[in-house]
């Protein structure tokens, strides 16, 4: 199956160094899913990695880097669901960004989970169908 990766992911992966034991099985996963070419890319999720990076070069390295995935192709019933999961959040308190959403309706509507950091994916799965792809098994196994 396909694992549409989040912003949260790919910034983590993109950091010179990992934190802690938890970010390095985050980055490892992530290369496992590139290896397995199950690795999905959007458009908003290329836009928002590309998005504050001042240093000309550097923005020119990534977007080469990233140019490796194809964006898969959203449409109309994307966004369309998009705003609705974004009204149906909004009514139950829970705001959240329109990319946020789109990730969400591109991932529904094409039987995708979301491989994300991003702790407000936790909170429309409750009101919103989600699936969340969690990191397969631990170091060393």
């Amino acid at each position: 199956m396909k694992v549409l990766v989040d912003t949260s992911v790919w910034s983590l992966a993109l950091r010179k160094s990992q934190k802690d034991e938890e970010d390095t099985r985050i980055v490892k996963e992530l290369q496992e899913l590139i290896s397995e070419s199950r690795v999905v890319m959007i458009g908003p999720v290329r836009q928002e990695l590309l998005s504050g990076i001042s240093d000309a070069a550097k923005f020119r390295r990534l977007r080469q880097k990233l140019r490796a995935f194809d964006d898969a192709d959203l449409n109309s019933g994307d966004y369309e669901t998009a705003a609705e999961f974004s009204n149906t959040c909004r009514r139950n308190g829970i705001q959240g960004s329109h990319t946020d959403f789109l990730i969400c309706s591109f991932s529904i509507n094409n039987n995708c989970p979301i491989f994300t950091l991003d702790k407000d994916f936790d909170l429309y799965r409750k009101h919103i169908p989600l699936s969340l792809h969690k990191v397969r098994r631990e170091l060393g196994e």
